[in-house]
């Protein structure tokens, strides 16, 4: 299981800040906020569920797909950043291999065609597919492993968000942290710069 962002590929150089920007203006034309405060509710609402549209939909009632629709338009090719050798490490990797991802389907699918990499996934598994239970809530993780008709124990979770990797381990997965800290929690089994460094372990 991969996650998308930040983990196939550099999300944070130049998305993550036009998307962040996206959404404080969305809270700030739905819930009539200064910027200042829409962009504190945002990150309140990350830190607390792992997504902000899992609070804007909870606290306001705000509707998902508007939200996803409207924050999600922004992506242009220049953007996404592909990382050389990835497609042949994929290739590499033996077993089935999904894509889970607190992104919708229409962004998930549009970055993985311009990392090239779209057919080497069976399934991308999107926050529309969990009902908007974003990781790291346990419900999207067993809706996934019902989805693909798989035990935990048979699956590895490649992600650079630790929150979410603590759900993972709790099933009984095997976790992998894409991240550059030198630590990693006792519920992560390796730690990676990138994921082509895979290749480097035994998982």
């Amino acid at each position: 299981m991969f996650d998308l962002d930040d983990t196939l590929h550099d999300a944070s150089a130049y998305i993550f800040p036009v998307m962040n920007r996206a959404m404080t203006r969305y809270i700030q034309d739905t819930l009539q906020m200064e910027e200042h405060e829409a962009c504190a509710l945002r990150q309140h609402y990350w830190r607390i569920y792992g997504a902000t549209l899992k609070g804007l939909v909870r606290h306001h009632g705000v509707d998902p797909y508007h939200f996803l629709h409207e924050t999600h338009q922004f992506l242009q090719p220049e953007m996404v950043l592909v990382t050389k050798r990835l497609r042949h490490f994929l290739r590499t990797l033996k077993g089935r291999k999904v894509i889970f991802t607190n992104a919708p389907k229409h962004y998930a699918l549009r970055v993985l065609d311009l990392l090239g990499i779209a057919d080497m996934f069976e399934l991308v598994f999107s926050v529309e597919n969990t009902k908007f239970h974003a990781k790291p809530n346990i419900r999207g993780f067993r809706m996934l492993l019902r989805s693909i008709g798989a035990k935990p124990g048979d699956c590895v979770m490649l992600e650079d968000n630790p929150t979410a990797l603590m759900t993972a381990k709790r099933l009984g997965m095997r976790t992998v942290w894409v991240s550059r800290h030198l630590k990693k929690p006792n519920y992560v089994d390796h730690r990676v710069n990138s994921v082509l460094a895979l290749t480097h372990i035994q998982i």
